[in-house]
């Protein structure tokens, strides 16, 4: 019993070492080809991408006043059909706008599990000590983790979905506190993405790893969450918007 708990408690140990080491990337090093090279190994992988808009000072390069999600919307309302995989679709939005930000539908191949950068933390670290399967996992300097993973499905009955809006409602917030499953009608930022404020989206595991099924990770970061709603402000704990 003695020697399993100083094995756990070691690997703990290591992972919250290079957890705690990690840090998010220069801009230089995402620029160019390092950008490029990141989009084209998420898109390899199977996220759909499409063209996003990005910070311009600290607003938004959008027209939009007064924009509510500056550099996390998509810059077209025809995201969900535009989103790609295509190689050369990505290379040409990619040469063409330099500073945009791209983001990934959810729904399609893959979900996201949206929580709160110290529970997400806290989860990956236990679930990878326990020898938990995870797939690619990102950080938002917003203080958001976001866990990819295999998407829910079609299910046969339409009303076995429920819609990212109401993840974060007061009514749920109790049951799921600070958590948003992005599926169907949804999306994120894919890193490498750019922020108001010099903040950026950086990969702590990247899309190489493959996507789990969420039902895998979903006691691991709900519990998480919990922990971390006793520890802080219900009314600080709502979810990072989605729509633009």
């Amino acid at each position: 019993m003695s020697a399993e708990f100083d094995r756990r408690s070691g690997a703990q140990g290591r992972i919250s070492q290079w957890l705690r080491g990690r840090r998010p990337k220069a801009p230089a090093e995402t620029a160019d080809g390092g950008r490029e090279a990141l989009l084209l190994a998420a898109a390899a992988a199977g996220l759909p991408l499409a063209q996003a808009a990005y910070p311009s000072g600290y607003r938004c390069s959008c027209d939009r006043i007064g924009c509510p999600t500056p550099a996390r919307h998509p810059v077209s309302f025809a995201w969900q059909t535009q989103s790609t995989t295509d190689r050369a679709q990505i290379e040409r939005w990619a040469r063409s706008q330099p500073k945009a930000n791209f983001i990934t539908a959810t729904g399609m191949v893959h979900d996201v599990l949206d929580v709160p950068l110290e529970a997400g933390r806290d989860a990956l670290e236990r679930m990878l000590a326990a020898g938990i399967e995870v797939g690619p996992v990102a950080e938002s300097g917003d203080g958001r983790m976001l866990f990819f993973t295999l998407t829910r499905g079609t299910p046969e009955d339409e009303d076995e979905w429920w819609p990212c809006e109401l993840d974060c409602h007061p009514e749920t917030m109790d049951e799921h506190p600070g958590f948003r499953w992005h599926c169907r009608g949804s999306y994120v930022l894919v890193p490498p993405a750019q922020l108001p404020g010099d903040l950026t989206v950086d990969w702590v595991r990247g899309p190489e790893h493959p996507l789990p099924d969420p039902l895998t990770l979903l006691e691991n970061l709900t519990d998480a969450c919990a922990r971390y709603a006793g520890e802080h402000d219900p009314d600080q704990l709502a979810a990072w918007p989605h729509r633009g």
